[in-house]
C-alpha cells in the first residue's frame, strides 16, 4: 500500500506543478487513503487546498500532519496561512512563529519567505484591533451622548424659571459640544497613526524593513535573521565592514526581538514602512 501511495504522491506532484490543484488535491487523497500514517501526505494535499482557498480543509490537513510530526515546519506554515485567511490571527501568529523556529533550527531556505508572512500576520491582527477600537467608538460616542441629553433634559426641567433653564442649557450644550471634540480628535489620531516615526533601532539595514528575528554580529551591530544568512549565502563577509563572517558568528539578539515584537504589538502599521 505505501508504494502506491508514493506513486499517487508522485503522480499529483506533477499535477501541482502544472498548476492542475484540483487534480492533485484528489490524487494526495487516494495516497492518503493508501497510507494514512504518512505525515508528508497530508501537507502535499494541505498545499494543494491551499492553492484552491479550502482554508478549513487546509487547517485540518495540517493538524493532522501534526499530529503525527509535530514539529513538521511546512504544516506549522501552511496552517498559518490558512489561520491568516480565516481570520485567526493569534493562532496565525503562533503557528508561524513556531515555522519560523524550525526553520532556523535547521536552516532552511524558506526563513526570508516566512518571516515576510510573520510580519503580514502580525500587520494583519494589528490591523483587526484597530478596525475593532474604532467599532467600539461608535457606540461608545453615542451612548455618552444620549446619556448626557437626558441628564440635560433632567436638569432643565428641574429649573423653576427660564433664565436657569437657559443657563442650564447652555452649560450642557458646551458640555456636549467637548465630548463630541474629543471623539473627533481620538478618531483623528487613529486615522494619524501611520504618520508615526519608526525607530532606527528597529530597522533592518540590509532590507529596511521591521525587523522580526535579529541576530547580532561580531561588532555588535544587528541584522534581521533571514536577510543576513541571505547574504551569507552570497558572501561570507559582514555587510558592514566586509570582515569574515560565518553562521556561527551570529547570536540572537533577544533583547532587541523583544522590543521589536512589542513595538509591532502597538504599531502594525510600521510592516509596510
Amino acid at each position: 500500500m505505501a508504494g502506491n501511495a508514493i506513486a499517487l504522491k508522485d503522480e499529483g506532484n506533477k499535477r501541482f506543478q502544472r498548476g492542475e490543484y484540483a487534480a492533485a488535491e484528489g490524487l494526495y487523497s487516494q495516497a492518503i487513503l493508501a497510507d494514512p500514517k504518512n505525515p508528508a501526505l497530508y501537507t502535499n494535499r494541505a498545499l494543494a487546498r491551499l492553492k484552491l482557498e479550502l482554508w478549513d480543509d487546509v487547517v485540518a490537513d495540517s493538524n493532522a500532519c501534526l499530529d503525527r510530526s509535530p514539529d513538521n515546519m511546512k504544516a506549522h506554515y501552511i496552517l498559518s496561512q490558512a489561520e491568516l485567511q480565516l481570520r485567526d490571527f493569534d493562532n496565525a501568529v503562533d503557528h508561524c512563529r513556531r515555522a519560523h523556529a524550525l526553520c532556523v533550527a535547521t536552516d532552511d531556505r524558506s526563513l526570508t519567505q516566512i518571516t515576510n508572512h510573520m510580519l503580514e500576520c502580525k500587520r494583519a491582527r494589528w490591523a483587526e484591533k484597530e478596525r475593532q477600537r474604532a467599532r467600539d467608538l461608535v457606540p461608545l460616542e453615542a451612548e455618552v451622548i444620549s446619556l448626557l441629553k437626558k441628564y440635560k433634559q433632567t436638569a432643565v426641567e428641574a429649573e423653576e424659571d427660564e433664565y436657569g433653564r437657559t443657563a442650564v442649557a447652555a452649560e450642557y450644550d458646551a458640555k456636549l459640544k467637548q465630548l463630541g471634540e474629543m471623539f473627533t480628535l481620538a478618531r483623528r489620531a487613529s486615522a494619524e497613526t501611520a504618520r508615526r516615526i519608526v525607530p532606527e533601532w528597529a530597522v533592518d539595514d540590509i532590507t529596511f524593513g521591521i525587523m522580526v528575528d535579529p541576530v547580532v554580529t561580531k561588532t555588535g551591530k544587528s541584522y534581521e535573521r533571514a536577510a543576513l544568512l541571505e547574504h551569507l549565502r552570497r558572501q561570507s563577509t559582514d555587510p558592514l565592514t566586509r570582515e569574515p563572517l560565518t553562521v556561527a558568528d551570529l547570536r540572537p539578539n533577544l533583547a532587541l526581538r523583544a522590543a521589536c515584537e512589542e513595538f509591532l504589538e502597538e504599531n502594525g502599521w510600521a510592516v509596510d514602512w
